[in-house]
């Protein structure tokens, strides 16, 4: 691990080099190139730099515990030499995180669809609740989001909802999200009381630049139709909504957030950029239509990544099997815990992974 390290500083300070070298800062592709690589590097170099600290502060504290010492100031350097133990011990295991694979698109705006599924009404009102949810989670990191496409039902909730997340770390965070989503709850129009459980889906899909994915205005089919949404008079007789359909993958995408089709036709193509990187991403690993059905499932009511159930005031995450008892404060876009123990989950397993090759 530390052979690592010393090479990760080492490029740390080449790459300080050249960002000070004229040829560098003229070249804006090269300063933006190795400003990011730097970036990326700055926290394990840091951290590595204060364990060098710890780790000789140590070497100097049990030198001194060896020095004849009065009973006093020995019980002192003793539980320095404790402290700092401590200390490094903790500062290695973040330097093991810090340098496990990181996820290329951990940095990137975020595309979120979300769909009713199982359940009828009741789904689509529970993927309106999903919907509020993520918004008020965004508004707390203080991320901007960007509706997109959403198709109300005439009982209320959504059917459909597909919205970008704009903010640094978005794809980090939200990305654990994609999945069946299960809700437990008495529905308003049912009057015996009888628990019903309904499902939505939830993709997660980071968002591209054009130069990550080609696409060919040969291969795109355009339509244009009068927006259903609300928005005024204009909504319902301009042609201002904009379908895209990709003709060799068949994927079609749809927008009618905007008055102006121009806008429309950007957000829809920002949409299917996102999507054909996620088949493009998948394909690489096996067929894409099973890697979409183990990410976000067909929706049944037995199949959930995560369970809302109202009259317990409980939600459970059963990938890792924690449950909260505060759902009012989860719906309202407090996700830290769930998605922090995700995290710890996850990097937990990427660790043993890594100690099991070595």
């Amino acid at each position: 691990m530390f052979h690592r390290l010393q090479a990760v500083e080492e490029r740390y300070d080449q790459l300080s080099a050249l960002l000070s070298d004229q040829e560098v800062i003229s070249d804006v592709n090269k300063l933006r190139s190795y400003g990011k690589e730097q970036s990326d590097l700055e926290a394990t170099v840091e951290t590595y730099r204060e364990y060098k600290r710890v780790a000789s502060q140590l070497v100097e504290a049990r030198d001194m515990f060896n020095d004849k010492l009065d009973d006093d100031m020995r019980e002192l350097v003793k539980q320095e030499v404790a402290d700092l133990t401590e200390q490094k011990e903790k500062i290695e295991h973040e330097l093991m995180i810090l340098l496990l694979p990181k996820d290329k698109n951990d940095d990137k705006n975020v595309i979120v669809e979300i769909r009713g599924a199982a359940g009828g009404d009741e789904a689509a009102l529970f993927a309106g609740d999903l919907l509020r949810m993520y918004s008020r989670f965004a508004d707390r990191k203080g991320w901007k989001v960007d509706f997109i496409d959403i198709m109300e039902k005439d009982m209320g909730g959504i059917k459909e909802a597909v919205f970008s997340v704009q903010g640094k770390g978005a794809y980090s965070l939200l990305k654990y999200e994609s999945g069946a989503h299960r809700v437990q709850r008495v529905p308003a129009t049912e009057s015996s009381g009888r628990i019903h459980t309904s499902t939505a889906t939830v993709a997660v899909l980071p968002e591209v630049e054009e130069v990550e994915v080609e696409i060919h205005e040969k291969d795109l089919r355009i339509d244009t139709f009068c927006s259903t949404g609300p928005g005024g008079q204009s909504v319902n007789t301009t042609q201002s909504a904009v379908r895209i359909t990709h003709m060799p993958t068949g994927i079609v995408v749809s927008c009618q957030d905007e008055k102006s089709q121009l806008k429309n036709r950007d957000k829809a193509m920002r949409v299917l950029r996102a999507r054909l990187y996620e088949k493009y991403q998948q394909e690489q690993q096996q067929e894409y239509a099973e890697q979409r059905k183990s990410a976000v499932g067909t929706g049944d009511r037995s199949e959930r990544i995560r369970t809302y159930n109202f009259p317990q005031s409980r939600v459970t995450d059963h990938r890792i099997g924690l449950t909260l008892h505060r759902l009012e404060s989860v719906l309202a876009g407090d996700l830290d815990e769930i998605i922090n123990a995700l995290i710890t989950t996850e990097q937990a397993e990427k660790l043993q992974a890594a100690s099991g090759d070595e």
